[in-house]
């Protein structure tokens, strides 16, 4: 019997030798596959390093610069001709104790991205006016900033009062052709948002 243990002792520490650098290699992969999968998201989607909202006459005016990365998917739809949209949303609220806070204010912008095969060239439109755009980096830009957009335009006069604005970036989905909708279900590749609450400076 002991001679059997001595015999056994080498294979069971061999065989827990090979199953720790398994876990150790199986860690290792996780790891990579995380790094990797964090990369993903980091590379397509939307970040709003700058949004403020503060009081002029008696209203809210809001600005914000956001950094919008497109999937490969969105790019290459737009480059087969596929008009995208992206809705900026924003809410003002004024916080009560004894009821839900209240909405003064609700307003919204969509700007339609095309591309123009023609000429080389991206085109956004903002309502009834379109500029085009050498490329789509600049482009990307005209959609993602906006500078003292009017989001209020009465009923935060009193200073003593809080109000605070939750305020939404996506790419509207819902504007698309309509084939194109039923494939999207399921594509985090056309997720595209950002969402964020601030408070209205005075």
């Amino acid at each position: 019997m002991a001679k059997a243990h001595v015999l056994l002792t080498p294979l069971v520490r061999s065989i827990d030798s090979r199953l720790a650098r398994g876990r150790r290699a199986l860690a290792a992969l996780l790891l990579a596959f995380a790094s990797l999968a964090a990369s993903v998201v980091f590379a397509q989607g939307v970040e709003l390093p700058s949004i403020s909202a503060h009081r002029q006459d008696n209203g809210v005016v809001l600005d914000f610069a956001a950094n919008l990365t497109l999937s490969k998917a969105v790019e290459d739809a737009l480059r087969r001709g596929v008009p995208v949209y992206f809705v900026a949303q924003a809410s003002v609220y004024r916080p009560r104790w004894y009821w839900r806070d209240e909405r003064v204010s609700r307003v919204s912008r969509s700007w339609r991205l095309s591309y123009q095969p023609l000429t080389s060239s991206w085109r956004v439109s903002l309502g009834a006016f379109t500029q085009s755009y050498p490329s789509l980096e600049e482009a990307l830009t005209a959609v993602t900033r906006i500078a003292h957009w009017r989001i209020a335009d009465a009923g935060v006069g009193d200073p003593n009062e809080k109000y605070y604005v939750e305020f939404k970036f996506e790419l509207d989905s819902s504007q698309l052709p309509s084939p194109m909708q039923l494939d999207l279900a399921a594509q985090a590749e056309w997720h595209l948002g950002v969402e964020r609450r601030l408070v209205v400076e005075p």
